[in-house]
């Protein structure tokens, strides 16, 4: 490997510089979207050989904490449902959900549906062409402006996500925090500079893909990599150090325990309320299991709580263990059978009684899905 004058400690503190030495903003900008023009048939994103800006927008929304792989398939399917803004902005919300089922953070969906609506009544059914435009439209920030401004309509402007943090950090050897955002402002300064203002687009997509294919978080593919030559911490040798991060607090984890309340041939769902986590969802009554409670005696309690029904709990269906962004949950459930009283929406929105077969109809969260998985009604 090639000796260099970037020695200095990654782990000390110092002024960053810039750029780096190695770097020439031409050379860099050529190779990158060169590589990008051979790869990007074998790099197959969602809406990425498109120039409508409504496919690319709906992909970037799905893209977002979400692996390529998963939003395949969802991707397809909402598509052929909602083609075209006009289609999504008559569905209902119920209908929007329905579709986003199962693919997790259901804010995306509700803020696509409000969007939509949004552009119909104030820009006459065409999404805006400026990225600051865009930000006035609900559940578009700034990467998602970025990303349909620069892929739809060329506008020269930086995209940023964990792929590109990776890859400028490890181009110039950010030794501070990646995630502050004074590290973000200059990762956008310096990539201001790189950006080709006729190819904003190209170089965007292949900033991203050579993080997401080849710059990877751990033993990056720095032989196939375009631009190593030009890449300070391949240079030194130090890839693996960046980008910096804080230590990750460790994830809390919550026991929780639902009911699947039987009264003749139906089962109670509630909706949840359309704001906050899983907003507009369907799901079985039930809660947090507080410390000393029994199974039992949590979920006579939530239903109570929740319904204000009197129910008799059954057998137990099984327990699923579940992942959300910020905790953890071990979902028990369980049968319970209908003894007294109408539903009350306590802590829902609407309550009705659902026959099994007709699941299939109401979105229902991930962990509901799973438990869905286990019965036999």
């Amino acid at each position: 490997m090639a000796q260099t004058t970037l020695t200095s400690k990654p782990w000390q503190t110092r002024a960053i510089p810039n750029t780096n030495p190695l770097l020439d903003q031409k050379t860099f900008s050529t190779k990158l979207i060169g590589w990008y023009s051979q790869e990007r048939a074998h790099l197959p994103v969602p809406g990425r050989n498109s120039d409508d800006p409504y496919a690319i927008w709906v992909a970037e929304i799905m893209l977002q904490q979400t692996q390529i792989a998963t939003v395949r398939p969802f991707y397809k399917r909402w598509m052929s449902r909602f083609p075209t803004i006009v289609s999504l902005s008559l569905a209902s919300q119920d209908q929007v959900l329905k579709r986003w089922e199962g693919l997790g953070y259901y804010s995306r969906a509700r803020n696509l549906h409000a969007a939509a609506k949004a552009v119909m009544k104030d820009y006459a059914g065409e999404l805006p062409q400026s990225s600051s435009e865009l930000m006035k439209l609900p559940g578009i920030g700034p990467y998602t402006a970025a990303a349909i401004a620069s892929f739809a309509y060329g506008e020269s402007i930086p995209l940023i996500d964990g792929n590109v943090i990776r890859v400028v950090s490890r181009l110039i050897r950010l030794s501070e925090d990646s995630t502050k955002i004074s590290s973000k402002t200059r990762i956008t300064e310096l990539l201001q500079t790189l950006i080709p203002g006729d190819q904003a687009g190209s170089f965007n997509q292949a900033a991203m893909d050579l993080g997401r294919s080849i710059c990877l978080p751990k033993n990056p593919g720095c032989h196939a990599c375009p631009v190593s030559g030009q890449c300070a911490a391949y240079v030194v040798g130090d890839m693996d150090v960046y980008p910096v991060k804080p230590i990750k607090r460790k994830i809390p984890s919550y026991d929780i325990v639902i009911g699947l309340i039987r009264k003749g041939d139906r089962v109670l769902i509630q909706k949840r309320p359309a704001k906050g986590l899983l907003g507009g969802l369907w799901e079985f009554p039930g809660g947090k299991i507080e410390q000393g409670e029994s199974d039992k005696d949590a979920l006579l309690r939530e239903i109570k709580e929740e319904t204000a029904l009197d129910v008799n709990m059954g057998e137990k269906i099984g327990t699923i263990k579940h992942a959300y962004t910020h905790f953890k949950i071990n979902l028990a459930a369980y049968y319970c059978d209908w003894l007294d009283g109408d539903p009350q929406t306590l802590a829902a929105t609407e309550n009705t009684w659902a026959k099994p077969e007709n699941f299939q109809d109401y979105a229902f969260p991930k962990a509901n899905l799973k438990i869905l998985n286990l019965i036999d009604l």
